[in-house]
């Protein structure tokens, strides 16, 4: 995983752990930090960060972050092709790359909180891959997701 990655997933998991329901701003972690660290981190260095432009930290960032998001400084980095923490399948690697995907469209998709809740919901399962095939064959009988739509969320397909 690369570090970019590492951080957005970070950011999604301490919103979650802050009860926002969606992964926490850049600009609000930068916050957070100085609020809760007495130290800065500017919006535009963590966006760099984020998309590869910075690969690699600082000691004094890494530590920062490494504090705040309560990992290990090590995890910050990126890590080098085939790297796994664990014994994995190649069925795992591929769940793992698709909640990668799936939080990378949660992030894309913020200004939809509904859409990008339900991205993040779904890389939270161990079984996203079996929801998404599930998605498929709901989409496959005619009138099932319009029918389900209406049942389950009633305004769902409602313009908002």
């Amino acid at each position: 995983m690369k570090l970019g990655n590492k951080i957005r997933y970070l950011r999604s998991v301490e919103g979650t752990l802050r009860g926002l329901g969606r992964p926490m701003t850049q600009t609000e972690t930068v916050r957070a930090i100085k609020k809760h660290q007495g130290k800065t981190l500017s919006q535009a260095y963590l966006s760099q960060i984020e998309r590869g432009v910075r690969p690699h930290l600082t000691n004094k960032t890494r530590m920062l972050l490494a504090q705040f998001f309560k990992v290990h400084p090590g995890y910050l980095v990126d890590d080098p092709a085939g790297y796994h923490t664990e014994l994995t399948s190649d069925l795992r690697v591929a769940e793992d790359q698709l909640d990668l995907w799936l939080i990378d469209g949660a992030e894309r998709f913020r200004e939809d909180v509904d859409l990008s809740q339900v991205l993040l919901q779904i890389a939270q399962r161990d079984d996203s891959r079996n929801l998404l095939l599930l998605m498929g064959a709901i989409m496959e009988t005619p009138q099932l997701p319009d029918r389900l739509l209406e049942v389950l969320k009633p305004r769902a397909g409602e313009k908002r």
